[in-house]
């Protein structure tokens, strides 16, 4: 009887697992990260270009194939401040702790986000700043920055997924943006796997499980009903 209790029991906590399995998926797809800062920092992007110090959220809102679509929000996650165009940019090891990097500044000026690296991934985001600025930061800090012709001041954000993206020399000369950006290593040739159709998701998966374990736990309560 008291196998039978326990049994059910550890269903119905299996399945409460499975219906949170998503909300957890989600997060790790967005790249959720709460990031303070102690100084005034400048980020590129439409919206806001100077942030206070304070707490801010860092939120992926898109990953297109070579470019990605970055949000920062206050702290409270209420108001998007700006979205920023940015480019993947590879590391040798991933680390367990969030990375944020900057562009050396002259003293008193506020710092230059450069790029976020999420915890656990060998990719971060390396940000696009409009090609005058982008100069500007290039002679300053005397190397490449990644840049881009459009207005993003007064440009719509549904323009960062078509923007053009280049790297600009403390010359002011245009120039190839491996200069910047560090490409993947070369991977293994991927290995053929029994797949899904495209349209499938885990959600359907998911909740077959999660009724399946439901409908054992009933099936447990009833034969320790029985047996009492």
């Amino acid at each position: 009887m008291t196998l039978l209790k326990g049994l059910g029991t550890g269903l119905c906590l299996t399945v409460l697992c499975f219906l949170a399995a998503p909300k957890a998926k989600a997060d790790e797809m967005d790249h959720k990260t709460v990031i303070t800062f102690s100084g005034p920092v400048e980020v590129p992007g439409v919206g806001q270009h100077l942030l206070p110090a304070g707490t801010y959220v860092f939120k992926l809102l898109d990953s297109l194939s070579d470019r990605h679509i970055v949000q920062i929000f206050n702290q409270d996650e209420t108001q998007v401040l700006t979205t920023i165009l940015a480019i993947p940019n590879y590391r040798l090891k991933a680390t367990d702790k969030t990375v944020i990097t900057f562009r050396e500044r002259p003293a008193g000026e506020p710092e230059s986000l450069r790029a976020w690296f999420y915890p656990g991934h060998d990719w971060g985001e390396d940000f696009v700043y409009e090609r005058p600025r982008a100069i500007e930061l290039a002679k300053e800090t005397n190397e490449a920055v990644l840049s881009t012709p459009v207005a993003l001041t007064s440009a719509p954000v549904e323009a960062l997924n078509t923007a053009p993206i280049e790297a600009v020399a403390p010359s002011g000369d245009t120039v190839d943006t491996a200069q910047v950006v560090q490409a993947p290593a070369a991977a293994a040739a991927p290995v053929e796997v029994a797949s899904l159709p495209a349209t499938a998701s885990y959600l359907g998966l998911i909740g077959l499980s999660g009724l399946v374990l439901l409908g054992a736990g009933f099936l447990a309560t009833g034969l320790l009903k029985r047996s009492v």
